[in-house]
């Protein structure tokens, strides 16, 4: 993939950088403030961007605003959020539109896992960091549809939420891909969530759903 990056860290931008072209993709762009990252879009029209939430000029989610412009901009533009911390407010907008990954930056560490999510995410599929999305299907009020849920059916919604298809939720949790079905026919129907015959638009659905709960 053609792919641009956008950290304000020149030392966390220019390993990154490595890390993905001793991988086999093409960085066409690195920048380390927000308006760059716009202009280096805009001119060299990447298949994926990884980008850094809080950047200059402001560093207060810049750089996850200036995403959500280019996402109007390029609707298949790829975009792969990265954060120091757990945060949810500022993937509220692009997780429903597809494409999208969010990660801590610790996961770059894990290097398979990491070129794994962004493979994924290129392919118009989604991935959230399992902390992410902990964070968002955790412990809610009694009313909450999500209480519904069995123990099961969390773990793999989460599984879900990380992209995971049901043949990979079936091998993470050692179960046959006709019971994950069950499991995710069974989520979708608690959650009142209308089925889709794709399983990403599936999974975005059900993000989307768990991201208005979180919203302020």
């Amino acid at each position: 993939m053609r792919i641009v990056i956008a950290e304000d860290s020149a030392l966390f931008r220019e390993g990154l950088a490595r890390l993905l072209e001793d991988a086999g993709h093409e960085v066409v762009a690195r920048v380390g403030d927000a308006e760059g990252f716009v202009a280096a879009v805009h001119k060299h029209r990447p298949d994926l961007v990884v980008v850094d939430i809080h950047m200059p000029p402001h560093a207060g989610g810049d750089g996850a605003r200036a995403a959500v412009g280019l996402r109007a901009d390029f609707p298949d533009l790829a975009i792969v959020l990265l954060s120091a911390h757990v945060e949810t407010r500022h993937s509220v907008d692009l997780i429903r539109t597809g494409r999208f990954g969010y990660l801590l930056k610790d996961r770059v560490l894990d290097v398979d896992d990491f070129l794994d999510a962004l493979r994924r995410v290129g392919a118009g599929g989604s991935a959230l960091d399992p902390e992410i999305v902990s964070e968002l299907i955790g412990p809610r009020r009694s009313s909450d549809p999500l209480g519904q849920l069995t123990p099961r059916e969390r773990e793999v919604l989460a599984l879900m939420a990380e992209g995971r298809t049901n043949r990979g939720i079936g091998r993470r949790l050692w179960l046959t891909e006709r019971t994950v079905e069950t499991h995710v026919a069974n989520i979708i129907t608690k959650l009142d969530l209308t089925p889709d015959a794709e399983d990403n638009r599936r999974v975005l659905a059900v993000l989307a759903y768990l991201q208005a709960r979180v919203s302020p």
